[in-house]
């Protein structure tokens, strides 16, 4: 299957925060078997990937969302970039971040997650980028690493009360 990139549209909407919230449990919860309480974790999605909150990803004029969508339409994955929000304090008014990226589980491995990477990067053009990852999504940080990123920082993401160990990695600009 050879992907299909294209920008995000108000009409992905639903589709878009379904694949957030798919994404997000594939990769920490069933995945990494991370075991946040279920009433954090619901309160986390909820909120974090709501249709409006995504809605306002795609509206946001200094980002982009671009989506990978396979037969019949139907989104695959999905990268959300824009304006630094990381708690990186050396971090300059210009750096861009890479926000999100994720890939379904059924389509890994056959180029989509790179794909989008590689877009994102270009539309960031000359600024610097950064990105937040799980300490212990080593595959992540590994593919980030061969792109020219650099541990610079450490925070804590939090679902619900759960504090999960974060690092920053800063792609310095090209």
């Amino acid at each position: 299957m050879s992907p299909i990139i294209r920008s995000a549209t108000p009409a992905d909407v639903p589709a878009l925060s379904e694949l957030a919230r798919a994404t997000f449990c594939e990769t920490f919860v069933d995945g990494f078997a991370i075991g946040y309480p279920e009433a954090d974790l619901n309160a986390y999605l909820a909120t974090s990937y709501a249709p409006d909150k995504v809605a306002g990803w795609i509206a946001d004029a200094a980002g982009q969302v671009l989506v990978a969508e396979g037969e019949a339409g139907r989104l695959l994955a999905y990268v959300h970039s824009g304006a630094n929000t990381l708690p990186y304090i050396d971090a300059g008014p210009d750096d861009g971040e890479l926000k999100r990226i994720y890939v379904r589980r059924e389509a890994q491995g056959i180029g989509f997650g790179r794909t989008l990477l590689e877009r994102s990067l270009d539309w960031f053009g000359a600024r610097p980028v950064l990105i937040g990852v799980w300490s212990e999504n080593h595959k992540a940080i590994g593919l980030y690493r061969r792109y020219g990123f650099g541990k610079v920082g450490e925070y804590k993401f939090m679902v619900g009360a759960v504090a999960d160990d974060e690092i920053i990695l800063r792609r310095a600009a090209p």
